[in-house]
């Protein structure tokens, strides 16, 4: 199997083909990158500019550059002595225009009797023999309806005629009555829908790839790039929504020839990839997470959950409790269709009432510690999360108890299907009430509430980040680490400033409550994560805040939501926002602050990228990131930016120019690309883990590995943490590492040791350094 060094992850869509991946790829080998890693590619909804929306899996989509892009891309990437990464989704496909989707179409069209009727998760019997589509204004639009052109027409919405079921003349809704399909309220997709989605999203519908036939015809072109040697892996996306990860990770294993796979899979603390699943790791979202907190400072969690206490009205938050909460808020609001399918799975003789069967799952569903268990893998997380729910609810003892029993049978036996669907739809109500609702309320610092990160866990000190680091090169040595992807809340430069306000917790404190005179906000705590992430992202234009706030404060559904905005907060919210721009003196106040931040930010920009592109693993670059990125949510993280810029750049690093200063964005370039470099034509630099020690009064400030089996023998990692503590304690004084062996540092060209050296001496132009043996 070939396996990747390191990855370059590109967003291909219309504004951006295979081709011009291809002509990227003699920039993306200068910077020491490896593979290049190519969003989803397969034919998408029109306009889609991400790609998880597959329309066709049997093409290349023309808009993202169709077959010959990919060719094109390939061959460069061939040239260049590089592999070639390829997201792939596996779990539902695009149908928000039918007309794009021929499966979709045909099942609307021929109903049970359509080729793919067995490709789509549908509960005929609930809908009477027809699968029912939200998309009406509500109800009595079908009114509305009207006949044109052999289809049925619902304004710019375009839908298929059964066989014989329409002549001249006919009344549209007597013709709709006749279809396999039945247009319904959009708002009724949250109790009456029939059909497995994508967690909320009525326009992704999930396919069956656990049978033989539906895999093999929805893989067929993915294949085809295996077998002409266009592509070398894949990234999986959502595997948690399969009814069998490990059997459909095995069966792809084997139709690839044995390549490299990757899976998105959100591991919470403490838990491991089941032993059964045929791939080399994750995504890299619990790296993420460890190589942030190792920069952020635990003196500052008592003064910031004082001030996030003081924001709710002097109550203390409480997690735990508040994810009960919003996942609750998920099971019996957007995803209640779900929950009413897992309930009409529970056979008759168990004696459970509907409606108590749906309220027992939930509060199961709601007490469950990770996205999903894997049975018989993850039994007893499953009885922990019913003995959590019987805690919480006593009253719902008996029907728990009564349920058990049937949620452990998940195999492919007869009679199992409650315990396969209900492991599905776990993780879908994790995502939506963990990652999309409380991370936007859960707000004392935004850095701990990222994609795959436990908040609660506020800091990792330097000990324990060798532990997991130490454990990951044992362990899963080719699982990918990230900082930054398409889905991260925020990227990594805003994290990285957004930290420090863990050493500067009084000075926000008092920021925070100025800007709240300034620009009142009748919600603290989302108050809090705005003015944290308007910090963190600054200097940015109005569009892209107004538009974070907006989902912000949505996503958290205390002031306002999706599906019923409050209009006059909603007015209050933008006009905070505008006051950034039209208020001196709120500008006055964030930029002060934001003076104080960015040094400090820059300083663990460059510590956490040089450690996650050292440390084990697999490190990922996302695109454009090798100069500073301060984005927010998506769709902010998905902008294009300029290749230009970075090559020029990179040409005059090459050439003997040097950073002036270590927070010009050059700097991180320099770290990016002589790190990459290293990895890829320096292997035998990187073959263990070893933690490296400092002594001296600043110690704590410096995290420091060398990756050889031995001392001497593997290159050295050296960064600054929590660099404001360390300015005000009068910098690092007489701290020193020892050197066993005479080393060079990457970024400056300079030799140091044998011996004990001073970390001032090796630290003196950057916060970071990349030694390896010899002068």
């Amino acid at each position: 199997m070939r396996t990747p060094v390191s990855t370059y992850r590109l967003q291909i869509r219309p504004g951006f083909t295979l081709q011009d991946a291809a002509q990227t790829v003699p920039y993306l080998k200068s910077l020491g990158v490896d593979w290049i890693y190519l969003s989803p590619i397969l034919t998408a909804e029109k306009g889609s500019d991400h790609g998880y929306d597959v329309t066709d899996p049997a093409a290349i989509d023309p808009d993202r550059g169709g077959p010959e892009g990919l060719a094109a891309a390939s061959a460069a990437a061939r040239e260049a002595g590089m592999g070639v990464l390829v997201d792939i989704v596996p779990n539902h496909v695009g149908v928000a225009t039918p007309a794009q989707n021929p499966w979709w179409w045909s099942l609307l069209k021929e109903g049970r009797q359509s080729h793919y009727a067995q490709a789509f998760d549908v509960d005929w019997d609930f809908g009477g023999g027809r699968i029912r589509i939200p998309v009406l204004g509500e109800d009595s639009d079908v009114d509305a309806l009207e006949v044109k052109d052999g289809e049925l027409r619902y304004y710019d919405h375009r839908f298929p005629l059964a066989e014989g079921s329409y002549t001249d003349g006919d009344d549209p809704r007597e013709v709709h009555d006749r279809q396999h399909y039945e247009l319904v309220g959009w708002r009724r997709a949250d109790n009456d829908l029939n059909y497995r989605r994508f967690f909320a999203v009525n326009s992704l519908a999930g396919i069956r790839v656990e049978l033989p036939e539906v895999f093999d015809e929805a893989h067929a072109e993915i294949l085809r790039w295996f077998r002409e040697g266009l592509v070398d892996g894949l990234r999986i996306d959502h595997p948690d929504g399969l009814a069998d990860p490990a059997g459909y990770l095995h069966r792809l294993r084997e139709a690839t020839g044995g390549s490299y796979l990757l899976i998105e899979k959100i591991l919470e603390p403490g838990e491991v990839l089941p032993a059964n699943f045929d791939c080399e790791g994750t995504t890299g979202y619990d790296a993420l997470a460890d190589v942030d907190r190792l920069f952020v400072d635990p003196a500052g969690q008592d003064a910031l959950d004082a001030l996030d206490a003081d924001l709710r009205g002097g109550e203390t938050a409480d997690y735990e409790d508040m994810i009960r909460g919003t996942k609750r808020r998920i099971t019996d609001g957007i995803l209640h269709s779900e929950m009413l399918r897992l309930a009409r799975l529970v056979p008759a003789e168990v004696g459970l009432s509907g409606e108590l069967a749906t309220d027992a799952l939930s509060e199961i569903i709601a007490a469950f510690p990770v996205y999903r268990s894997y049975l018989p893998d993850g039994a007893d997380v499953l009885k922990e999360a019913c003995a959590l729910a019987v805690r919480r609810r006593p009253e719902l003892d008996d029907a728990v108890g009564r349920l058990l029993p049937l949620l452990l049978e998940a195999g492919p036996e007869e009679g199992s299907e409650l315990g396969r669907r209900f492991q599905q739809t776990s993780g879908m109500v994790m995502a939506k009430g963990v990652e999309d609702t409380a991370f936007f309320r859960y707000t004392r610092l935004g850095t701990l509430t990222e994609v795959g990160a436990d908040p609660t866990e506020f800091s990792v000190a330097p000990e324990e980040f060798h532990h997991r680091m130490a454990r990951r090169q044992a362990e899963i040595p080719l699982s990918m680490t990230t900082l930054s992807t398409h889905d991260t809340k925020r990227s990594e430069d805003t994290r990285a400033r957004i930290s420090v306000l863990a050493e500067a917790a009084p000075e926000w404190r008092a920021a925070l409550a100025r800007l709240q005179e300034l620009a009142p906000l009748p919600d603290g705590p989302l108050a809090n994560l705005l003015w944290q992430a308007i910090a963190g992202a600054w200097p940015a234009d109005r569009d892209r805040l107004q538009s974070y706030a907006q989902k912000a404060a949505r996503e958290a559904g205390n002031s306002t939501d999706w599906l019923d905005p409050d209009a006059a907060f909603e007015e209050k919210l933008a006009a905070a926002v505008d006051a950034v721009f039209d208020n001196d003196a709120v500008r006055t106040e964030l930029e002060t602050l934001v003076e104080l931040l960015a040094p400090y930010g820059a300083s663990n920009s460059l510590g956490a990228k040089l450690v996650q592109l050292t440390m084990p693993g697999v490190p990922d670059v996302y695109q454009g990131t090798e100069f500073w990125d301060r984005s927010l949510t998506d769709p902010d993280n998905r902008r294009p930016f300029d290749y230009g810029a970075r090559r020029a750049a990179l040409a005059a690093l090459d050439s003997g120019d040097r950073p002036a200063s270590y927070m010009d964005e050059t700097a991180k370039l320099l770290v990016t690309s002589r790190a990459l470099r290293l990895r890829r034509d320096r292997p035998e630099l990187f073959t263990g883990y070893l933690p490296v020690e400092a002594t001296g009064p600043a110690a704590g400030h410096l995290v420091g590995f060398e990756r050889g089996t031995a001392a001497g023998e593997g290159a050295l990692t050296l960064a600054t943490r929590l660099p404001r503590g360390l300015e005000q304690r009068g910098g690092w004084q007489d701290t020193a590492v020892e050197l066993s062996a005479e080393m060079t540092d990457q970024l400056t060209g300079t030799a140091f040791g044998p011996g004990p050296v001073p970390v001032a001496d090796i630290l003196r132009h950057y916060p970071v350094a990349l030694l390896v043996p010899g002068a």
